[in-house]
């Protein structure tokens, strides 16, 4: 994800096509579409409301109360609704800077409080889940089961004792590092520092097998993601990446990686930020248009075709960031990729595996490990 306070100024939507998008109509939920949709299960792998409510609501829901509409927001209640979401990793970002300012651990609680008081005050929408059980049960609710992702392995500020206190708090899985380097882990986006995972990395993941906590992948160098691997015993996920085959950029997830998949168990679950999905060029060619719905799908679909049905899901960086696709500027847009999908000739039951299946999967493998 990409941090500005006033991103989301920037208009989402867009007038001028690719000339490669003419053949490409908008999508049109059908009504087999919607119930398809509302069939599966919708767990987002990463959608970055907390930090955006620490940006620009400071960290108060009396001043973005989300019961009520939010264009300033891509999330809000209602629009939760619209989309089908019925379970949600919300994530606990901090910048990368709160690790030489020894505030990361303290600043990553507060985003905590921050989610935990969210799901207090709309106790009729929201339910914390610890288990892949809990999920299932507040989903048959029908509130929208609720857990936390750490951004940014520095929040445990080089201490393994901190990775079970955070577990303890909810968080549920932690992406090694984000936009810097670190010590023990390489960005995609930094310089390395260790030839992609050190020793303490290796202690790092084996602390987060043992206590349940899903290794994330996203933000990551190639070299770390290939290291990881080779040392963790449960799957791991990418909680918001897209595929590098179609778009060269760093943060996306090479074909290598991806042919891994099926022997770790891991799912990849595909971003929406425009600059992922795709390439500079176009991007720099019409600087208005930010790509659209039918190349999510393409990523989705490059990863059903490398990797398998089983191993790619939804995380979209709702809130984290600046430019998003054509019919997908919001929490309401998911139920287009359903129907998209089933456009291209996928089956219902593929589509509720990426919908959220598989990521449910992955949450009970993590905890067998730890058993």
């Amino acid at each position: 994800m990409l941090r500005s306070p006033l991103f989301l100024m920037l208009p989402l939507l867009a007038t001028t096509v690719f000339a490669e998008d003419k053949q490409r109509s908008p999508v049109v939920l059908t009504e087999h579409g919607r119930e398809v949709h509302s069939a599966g299960m919708l767990f987002d792998g990463h959608n970055d409301l907390p930090w955006q409510m620490r940006e620009i609501g400071s960290s108060s829901f009396d001043v973005f109360d989300i019961r009520k509409a939010q264009p300033k927001l891509h999330t809000d209640i209602d629009r939760l609704r619209k989309g089908g979401v019925k379970a949600q990793f919300w994530s606990v970002y901090v910048p990368a800077e709160t690790d030489k300012a020894g505030t990361a651990l303290l600043q990553t609680t507060q985003q905590i409080d921050l989610v935990e008081n969210m799901v207090k005050r709309y106790s009729d929408v929201f339910e914390m889940a610890s288990t892949p059980d809990d999920v299932e049960r507040i989903v048959k609710s029908g509130k929208i089961a609720s857990m936390m992702g750490i951004e940014g392995g520095y929040s445990i500020e080089n201490s393994l004792d901190n990775i079970k206190r955070l577990y303890d708090r909810g968080c549920r899985y932690m992406t090694l590092t984000h936009s810097k380097s670190l010590e023990w882990a390489d960005s995609a986006t930094d310089e390395p520092r260790c030839g992609g995972l050190s020793e303490f990395g290796e202690a790092v993941i084996a602390e987060m097998n043992r206590v349940g906590m899903l290794i994330d992948l996203s933000h990551v160098s190639a070299e770390c993601m290939r290291k990881s691997l080779a040392v963790t015993k449960a799957p791991v996920i990418f909680s918001h990446s897209s595929a590098r085959a179609l778009n060269k950029h760093p943060r996306n997830v090479p074909d290598d990686i991806l042919k891994m998949m099926p022997d770790n168990g891991g799912v990849v679950m595909v971003n929406f930020y425009s600059k992922f999905v795709i390439p500079t060029k176009q991007l720099e060619k019409d600087d208005t248009h930010p790509g659209s719905i039918h190349d999510v799908v393409d990523h989705i679909e490059h990863i059903i075709n490398v990797a398998g049905i089983d191993h790619v899901g939804i995380g979209s960086d709702f809130d984290g960031v600046p430019r998003l696709p054509d019919q997908l500027e919001d929490v309401s847009t998911y139920p287009l990729i359903t129907q998209e999908l089933l456009n291209r000739g996928h089956s219902a039951a593929d589509i509720h595996k990426l919908m959220g299946t598989n990521v449910m999967r992955v949450l009970r493998a993590a905890e067998a490990v730890r058993e």
